[in-house]
């Protein structure tokens, strides 16, 4: 497993926050959120074309919209990795 740190969310502390990492072997964007509530959970099932659940072993998770500069640099890495 080759993975890379990318970058924490900049507006959260640096214990509890939105991470994002690139497994460059795998070619995985690596995740982490906030858990969500049983209301927003309940509206992501709602629409989800999975027969409304979410499969063992997988979660939503929310993450900011500010962070999206972080997945860009993540996709990035993955593309970059393809090239060695």
């Amino acid at each position: 497993m080759a993975v890379e740190f990318i970058g924490i969310d900049p507006d959260t502390d640096r214990d509890h926050c939105p991470t994002a990492w690139a497994d460059t072997e795998a070619q995985e964007v690596l995740l982490q959120g906030w858990k969500l509530d049983a209301e927003t959970q309940a509206a992501c099932e709602a629409t989800s074309p999975a027969n409304g659940s979410v499969p063992e072993g997988e979660a939503i998770v929310r993450i900011p919209a500010r962070m999206i500069p972080l997945i860009r640099e993540a996709c990035d890495a993955l593309e970059r990795a393809q090239l060695r």
